[in-house]
């Protein structure tokens, strides 16, 4: 098997580059509002915080359920490969572009109303007052920009299922860079702007995200690449089977996301619990957890369509070779960021702040993160393999259990009932990843035998 692995390697790392690099860049906005709010105090570091913890929960779900798209495409333009080698446009991905964005745009708005309603009950997190006050305007302003996320992400992972990737990330790398420039000014009040601090940077990712959506659609619109795909409409589909066939996937999908960021956003409620400065620490802690994870992330979404790819040509005996060689390559990358976790804490960790209290909670925190690294690669590339072949109820089932009946006692139990604090919170979302990691991993093995994925198969197409 080794000779397929590497040679099916260089097609998924080729893949996985722009997607892996697009995720990054979309993190370096994560960075720019952590750093940039920072200097602004411990207070407004903790608000970045919980804002962000609310947003993620949003965000994760929406992106698990989107995630669908990429299946229904990759699949979609697999048959049409297998049925013509050239891959000219077949029928099947006009229809999941026009459901992806109508399901983005809604699923969007129902995000976003969502979030805005929690914000007549914020105390009922547990949060520091002052936290609570200082958050609204951000969260309102980041709720909104939910909408143009779920529109560019259909359109993101449609184009990536069509094996091309590469014009959403340079899309990606402009709004990072937007962004950040408006951070400068709207933050610290820059060219005349006023100076609106936290709510600033919530103005600054909001124009960005339009932006980007904006332009990402235009291209695609004119693209001669795209528009076979996207005017092949056959009109017996309509929108509300594709809708439904895109939830189908979609909805046990999110509940996975939804599962592991919900128990990542109880740790961060906890940390309030404990402090201020737990809280502040923890997010610099998960900022940089956060942007290690998109290398497997990237890996695991290129496995995702290469799976569905290889699922809907039928060309059953490639999916193994894809799937283990995404692994092993997620599995190198973290080892390396789990040693530089263990070996760089203090120095990362002061890059966002120069209070000790939390200087040194963050260190301690990303030490413990540098164990789990290899964990979370394991699990994610798993996970998204079981996608690609459009597996993904009893996945939902094995996150909810690894979360929330393995990490999250055993988090709270370290925490407080044995008194490690923050580190003991960390150490129960650890055990919660590997239960995942070996779960999910046992699973793909025994669904990717030929005869499983051919019956399968017959069964999606019957």
């Amino acid at each position: 098997m080794l000779p397929a692995i590497l040679t099916e390697n260089r097609k998924t790392l080729a893949l996985a580059a722009p997607i892996i690099a697009g995720h990054l860049g979309q993190m370096l906005m994560g960075w720019a509002d952590t750093l940039m709010v920072g200097r602004l105090g411990v207070t407004s570091l903790a608000a970045c915080a919980f804002a962000n913890t609310v947003l993620a929960v949003a965000l994760v779900f929406g992106f698990g359920i989107m995630s669908s798209v990429s299946v229904r495409a990759s699949q979609a333009f697999g048959a049409a490969c297998g049925a013509d080698p050239r891959g000219r446009a077949g029928r099947g991905t006009g229809e999941v572009y026009r459901a992806g964005l109508a399901l983005g745009a809604l699923l969007g708005l129902a995000l976003c109303a969502i979030m805005l309603s929690l914000l007549p009950v914020l105390h009922w997190f547990g949060q520091p007052p002052e936290v609570n006050s200082a958050v609204v305007g951000f969260l309102v302003l980041t709720a909104i920009s939910v909408v143009p996320v779920m529109m560019f992400t259909a359109a993101k992972t449609f184009s990536e299922a069509l094996s091309r990737p590469w014009p959403a990330f340079w899309i990606v790398m402009a709004g990072v860079a937007l962004n950040i420039a408006l951070n400068f000014v709207f933050i610290y009040g820059n060219l005349g702007a006023p100076a609106l601090g936290l709510t600033g940077a919530g103005l600054a990712t909001l124009a960005a995200r339009i932006a980007t959506v904006a332009v990402l659609l235009a291209y695609m619109g004119r693209s001669s690449y795209f528009r076979p795909h996207l005017a092949r409409i056959a009109s017996e589909r309509s929108l509300g089977r594709e809708l439904r066939d895109l939830l189908h996937i979609g909805l046990p999908a999110g509940g996975q996301y939804l599962a592991e960021v919900g128990a990542f956003a109880t740790a961060s409620l906890m940390m309030g619990w404990i402090s201020v400065s737990a809280l502040a620490a923890h997010q610099i802690a998960i900022t940089c957890a956060a942007t290690t994870f998109m290398v497997p992330l990237g890996l695991g979404m290129a496995v995702t369509v290469r799976v569905g790819q290889a699922f809907g040509a039928r060309e059953f005996h490639r999916i193994r070779p894809i799937a283990f060689g995404g692994l092993g390559m997620a599995l190198c990358v973290m080892s390396c960021t789990a040693l530089g976790f263990i070996v760089l804490s203090q120095s990362l960790a002061a890059l966002f702040i120069s209070d000790p209290e939390v200087l040194a909670l963050a260190a301690s925190l990303l030490v413990i993160a540098g164990f789990f690294q290899i964990v979370d690669g394991t699990q994610i590339v798993a996970m998204n393999a079981l996608r690609g072949i459009a597996d993904v109820r009893v996945p939902m089932g094995i996150a909810i259990f690894s979360y929330w009946c393995v990490a999250l006692p055993l988090s709270y139990l370290f925490a407080f009932e044995t008194g490690h604090g923050p580190a003991g919170i960390w150490t129960g979302l650890a055990f919660g990843l590997l239960a995942a990691a070996g779960i999910l991993l046992w699973r793909f093995f025994w669904k990717s035998s030929s005869a499983r994925l051919a019956a399968t198969y017959r069964a999606a197409h019957a």
